[in-house]
């Protein structure tokens, strides 16, 4: 007999059908295929090239702060919405790293563990029913699912190879526009690993002064760059009248779990997101806020970091380019974003990026992410595990042995 809360479900989530659909997403696709390979090539490991955060452990010295902030009284209880030291911190922070100039950190600073909560917080202080959140795609959901939860539209703009993997903001419809209230943006870009350039930048903020749109900046992977200096949207002359920009140290400074991030910018915006961040959490432990400060006055440990990704990703383009992929190094993140080939000639044919990625668990225990939503691509991340350099190189060159048997045509 059917429970009756099976009919109490939220129209957001399934309703009544919540936890009968048949539609299987694809990580859950990509988790599958992995035990499908495992089972079939037993003694053969997965070389897991679509894991999205780093291999290592946070530095030693974040670790020790933690463990002796943990251990005084002080900084049991709960913090709210964040500890002055640590909105003191981001802002130096921002100064330092990236060039911002006159962020208060007192009104234009605010913590949050994580930045997925906060790209998920950030719609209730904004959306109702009927209104717009311009979102780029292919990217991070997030912020697009809430929005539909509180009876907002998604309006999807593909970023495409052609224009740099940057959005086409001339192209979205006035219809659109009338009722837009954010443009979500991303750079460094996961997946493709584009970059923003200041030009970009200058014609998101005239863009959003002109259709009257809050601009949120995830800046999830800002601080990893590899041809320029990291480069951040709150340094363009009049972007802190416009929106925000949200930091995360999972990605910059290896501290992935540890749920840290903060956002900065407008302080409208910013103090919209405190009052709903104020009712749904407590805020984050104490110590681990003040480990945080430690990463955030060595930024000198991101820069330790990005020699690893940047030498990695190097040998990833090197490699797919011997096997005729058309790969090139990224502005930034630690993802190579390349077009999956044709087929191979042996007479598997790709329709679609998974097909191809699905292919490559399968037949090589190489894990991606594969991307159709616009274009077809397969995301390779830096991120593989590795002990060392010698044990990188193993690894290397085994992704190219498994890979070179294939023979792909394009």
């Amino acid at each position: 007999m059917e429970s009756y809360i099976q009919n109490l479900f939220a129209d957001r989530i399934g309703g009544e059908k919540y936890g009968k659909e048949n539609k299987i997403y694809k990580f859950e696709k990509i988790k599958r295929a992995k035990r499908e390979a495992i089972q079939k090539n037993p003694g053969m490991s997965i070389i897991d090239l679509g894991v999205g955060e780093p291999d290592d452990k946070a530095y030693d010295i974040v670790i020790q702060a933690l463990q002796m902030e943990a251990e005084k009284p002080e900084n049991r209880g709960y913090s709210d919405n964040g500890i002055d030291e640590f909105k003191d911190a981001a802002a130096k922070y921002l100064k330092d790293v990236f060039g911002v100039e006159g962020i208060d950190p007192v009104s234009e600073v605010v913590h949050s563990i994580g930045s997925k909560p906060a790209l998920a917080m950030l719609p209730s202080a904004f959306i109702n029913p009927g209104d717009v959140a311009l979102m780029t795609v292919p990217g991070y959901p997030v912020f697009g699912t809430h929005t539909a939860w509180y009876g907002g539209e998604i309006y999807n703009i593909p970023l495409l190879k052609e224009n740099n993997f940057l959005p086409d903001l001339g192209a979205i419809p006035d219809d659109i526009l009338k009722r837009a209230k954010v443009l979500v943006i991303n750079y460094p870009n996961n997946p493709t690993g584009a970059t923003a350039t200041e030009s970009f930048y200058r014609d998101v903020v005239d863009f959003a002064r002109k259709n009257q749109v809050i601009v949120i900046q995830d800046a999830a992977y800002a601080a990893l760059t590899y041809e320029t200096k990291p480069f951040s949207f709150l340094s363009v002359p009049g972007a802190k009248e416009v929106g925000i920009e949200i930091h995360s140290l999972s990605k910059a400074f290896n501290m992935t779990g540890w749920r840290m991030a903060f956002v900065a910018g407008n302080p409208l915006v910013v103090s919209a997101f405190a009052n709903v961040k104020d009712n749904n959490d407590s805020g984050q432990f104490k110590a681990i806020q003040k480990a945080g400060i430690v990463a955030l006055d060595n930024p000198a440990i991101t820069e330790e970091i990005k020699k690893k990704y940047r030498r990695r990703l190097q040998a990833l383009v090197e490699i797919f380019q011997r096997l005729g992929f058309s790969a090139e190094l990224p502005g930034g993140t630690f993802y190579l974003y390349v077009e999956v080939p044709a087929g191979t000639s042996s007479g598997i044919t790709f329709n679609t990026a998974e097909d191809f990625s699905q292919f490559l668990i399968k037949e090589c225990l190489i894990s991606s992410v594969p991307w159709d939503d616009a274009g077809h691509f397969a995301r390779f991340s830096a991120t593989f595990e590795a002990d060392d350099e010698d044990d990188e190189k193993r690894v290397l060159e085994e992704i190219e042995e498994r890979l070179g048997k294939l023979k792909f045509t394009f």
